[in-house]
């Protein structure tokens, strides 16, 4: 019977050494055959300090800045009033032309941020469907960060996930037939 290498077991190292990681944890140990666990890099170790230093409300407000910076990129932007010949801005339409599965998002929330629902779910309708869902569980989960509010927990179970996936792939396939029906979901 074997046993994992203890401290005493460890390599030790040679007289006169230097330290590449002053101060850093040793790296800890793992059973027989698995990989060790990487001592984290400079910048992993200033990220969790800062993280550790910061108070509890700082993430969700930063998330809130980020969630701020793309309504406001949607404000500026106006996606609704391109230039007819304008190239696409997604990738995947100006090499295939087809739409891609965020495809009409951008005008979807410019037009959600002005009250018109229809027009919004014209362009994305499973983005205007999916809106409320991810709004509560961003306030559930901000207030809970820096408040240490507990509002009612939405349980979404995996099922629920795969099957809505689902959905956004045949929304994104449906979306780009070129046969009667389907033609209406062209944005």
């Amino acid at each position: 019977m074997t046993s994992a290498p203890g401290p005493v077991d460890q390599p030790q190292p040679a007289p006169g050494a230097v330290d590449p990681w002053p101060g850093a944890q040793p790296v800890a140990t793992s059973p027989q055959g698995a990989y060790p666990v990487a001592e984290p890099d400079r910048l992993t170790r200033f990220v969790l300090r800062l993280y550790e230093r910061s108070p509890r409300w700082a993430v969700p407000l930063a998330a809130v800045g980020c969630v701020a910076a793309g309504m406001g990129y949607a404000l500026l932007s106006d996606p609704t009033h391109a230039n007819p010949d304008a190239a696409p801005t997604c990738l995947l339409k100006l090499t295939t032309g087809l739409d891609c599965p965020g495809c009409g998002g951008t005008r979807a929330l410019w037009y959600v941020l002005h009250g018109d629902l229809p027009a919004a779910a014209r362009h994305h309708f499973l983005f205007v469907f999916a809106l409320p869902f991810l709004a509560y569980l961003f306030v559930a989960w901000a207030g809970n960060q820096a408040f240490g509010w507990r509002l009612p927990e939405l349980r979404i179970s995996s099922k629920v996930i795969g099957g809505f996936l689902a959905a956004w792939l045949a929304f994104s396939v449906l979306r780009n037939l070129p046969w009667a029906p389907f033609t209406s979901l062209y944005v």
